[in-house]
């Protein structure tokens, strides 16, 4: 959703700065990574929606939640999300953070669905060429799923390359209902 990532952007970039500042990239990602994760479970979800929970009681059950991965610049980016109403953005704040991350450090998070199992010189040419093509450092995550019918598809960063059967009978049906 597109509002979701315009009210995210000015707090992942803030949290971005900071780890980027105090080199604390890896700290901040892990720590948005477990706050994310935390901030989806339906019994936080339901916590962190109720009326009659002040943000200063939201703040303190993520802090609880989290207190392992918890600095004190990450609870003072908690105190300033639940002061302006947007702790439910965590996972999208999240998100474009480690686009940023990743930008910086010239790296993607790539996944390959293909319809079966590939060999892994396969695997490894496909990642020769992405790299090559992308021009940057990739992380490979590879997996299968059979409703692709045959081919693959790609997904790098906000690129997605559809070579799927299942993909190729939808584009015909467009075109035909078109």
């Amino acid at each position: 959703m597109a509002e979701l990532s315009t009210f995210a952007r000015p707090y992942a970039k803030a949290a971005f700065e900071v780890a980027q500042k105090r080199g604390e990239l890896a700290k901040w990602s892990e720590f948005l990574q477990v706050l994310s994760g935390v901030s989806r479970q339906q019994e936080v979800v339901s916590l962190l929606e109720h009326p009659v929970i002040t943000d200063s009681q939201k703040v303190d059950i993520l802090s609880d939640l989290c207190q392992e991965k918890l600095t004190k610049e990450g609870r003072r980016f908690l105190v300033a999300l639940s002061e302006n109403k947007r702790l439910s953005l965590l996972t999208e704040v999240a998100q474009q953070f480690e686009a940023l991350k990743a930008e910086l450090e010239k790296s993607v998070d790539v996944e390959i669905a293909s319809a079966f199992e590939i060999s892994q010189a396969q695997i490894n040419r496909l990642t020769q060429a992405l790299k090559s093509t992308l021009n940057l450092d990739i992380q490979v995550n590879f997996s299968v799923d059979p409703k692709l019918i045959g081919g693959a598809v790609i997904r790098a960063g906000d690129r997605v390359i559809d070579g799927s059967v299942l993909g190729k009978l939808h584009r015909l049906a467009e075109a035909m209902n078109s």
